[in-house]
C-alpha cells in the first residue's frame, strides 16, 4: 500500500531530463530508445538554455556527451538514427544493420527509406557501410530509385566474397 518515494516540484524540461537520465542508466538499452533518449534531452536542455547557466559554452551535445560516458560525436550518430523509418530502425535495434551505416541511411528521405526497406526484405540483405554510403550519395545528387537501390544492394560486399589463399612453400 506504501512505496517510499521522493517528490520534487520539476518543469516539464527538467522532468524530461530525469527521465532520459535514469532510462539511460539502465544495462540494457536499444539503440532507437538511446537515440530518442538523447534527442528528447537535448530538446529539453536547449530550452531550459542549460548550456550558459553552468557558465562555460559547451555544446548540448557535448554536455549530453559527458553526462553520459559517449564522444560528443557518438551522441550526434544516435540523434540522426531518429529520422529512420521504424522498419529501418527496427533492424537497427535487432543488429542486422549497424549503428554508422544506419547513420548513413538516415539522410534518406523517407520514401527512399521505404523503397530500401522493401528492397532489402525482398532480397534479404542489408547494406553495408560503402553501400550505404553509395545510398546517401545518390540521395543527395536526386538520382536514387528503386533501380539504383537494388543496384547497390546486389554489389558484392568485401566480407562475404570468397578467397582462396595457396601457400607455396
Amino acid at each position: 500500500e506504501k512505496v517510499p518515494a521522493l517528490i520534487c516540484s520539476l518543469d516539464r524540461d527538467a522532468a524530461a531530463i530525469a527521465l532520459v537520465d535514469s532510462n539511460l542508466h539502465r544495462e540494457n538499452i536499444l539503440p532507437s530508445e538511446k537515440a530518442f533518449a538523447y534527442k528528447i534531452k537535448m530538446e529539453a536542455l536547449k530550452h531550459q538554455g542549460t548550456s550558459s547557466q553552468v557558465g562555460t559554452k559547451l555544446r548540448t551535445d557535448e554536455l549530453i556527451a559527458q553526462q553520459a560516458g559517449d564522444s560528443r560525436n557518438q551522441v550526434q550518430r544516435y540523434i540522426r538514427l531518429t529520422n529512420l523509418i521504424p522498419g529501418i530502425l527496427g533492424m537497427v535495434d535487432e543488429g542486422r544493420i549497424s549503428l554508422t551505416p544506419a547513420v548513413e541511411l538516415s539522410y534518406l528521405k523517407e520514401a527512399e527509406q521505404k523503397d530500401l526497406l522493401e528492397t532489402m526484405e525482398s532480397e534479404d540483405c542489408t547494406p553495408s557501410l560503402t553501400q550505404a554510403i553509395q545510398l546517401k550519395q545518390a540521395s543527395l545528387q536526386k538520382t536514387l530509385n528503386m533501380d539504383m537501390i537494388f543496384a547497390i544492394l546486389r554489389q558484392p560486399k568485401a566480407n562475404q566474397q570468397e578467397k582462396i589463399v595457396l601457400k607455396v612453400n
